[in-house]
């Protein structure tokens, strides 16, 4: 008996799987609005009955693809922030990572091109602050708490620079790809002179 339920939970597991890959295909192939359910019923050779058995409607669909990409995006750059000794270099290596996860198809795509339209304004803001915010105000914190930085107060600092890292990021999703190696540096380089001004960094 635990054989066949082990059985059915694989093949569960096999079927959500199929259907937020084919989903996250299509939603940056063809746009939130220009996919149907059918379409990703289709790609993920399973009924539509299926979708709606693990997601309630294509925004929760949207939404479920979206947190995915989020909290492994947030992993890797929180890795990257961990794997240096010096808070300020792992704030670098962070912001590196972000903006490269910003220039690749399916997250620039995704997270700063569609889901604004797919999960509304303001649903997306919070989803935003819930993992990029989280993550940007961690790494203030420690570079403040190293003595690199002053000690901030309130939200000033962290909304600036969440704003910047959401301006690069929606600057990166439209970018032509032979063009973003490019406007990656380009993007760097405001925050580099922000660390510089707090101190973090020399001046140039």
């Amino acid at each position: 008996m635990a054989e066949v339920k082990s059985r059915r939970g694989e093949y569960t597991e096999a079927t959500r799987r199929a259907l937020l890959d084919a989903a996250a295909d299509l939603f940056t192939e063809r746009g939130f609005a220009h996919t149907s359910l059918d379409d990703v019923a289709a790609v993920a050779r399973v009924t539509k009955g299926a979708i709606y058995h693990h997601f309630a409607s294509k925004p929760g669909l949207f939404e479920a693809v979206f947190e995915e990409l989020e909290r492994s995006e947030n992993g890797a750059a929180r890795a990257a922030f961990d794997a240096e000794t010096d808070p300020t270099a792992g704030a670098l290596a962070a912001l590196d990572q972000f903006l490269l996860a910003c220039s690749e198809p399916v997250y620039g795509a995704l997270v700063f091109r569609e889901a604004p339209i797919a999960m509304g304004w303001e649903a997306w803001r919070r989803c935003e602050e819930k993992y990029s915010y989280a993550l940007l105000d961690d790494m203030l914190g420690a570079l403040a708490a190293a003595g690199r930085i002053p000690e901030h107060h309130g939200e000033a600092l962290p909304s600036i620079a969440f704003g910047m890292l959401g301006a690069a990021g929606q600057l990166l999703a439209r970018t032509p790809a032979e063009d973003r190696a490019r406007v990656r540096a380009e993007c760097r380089a405001p925050f580099v002179a922000l660390l510089a001004g707090l101190g973090a960094l020399p001046r140039s």
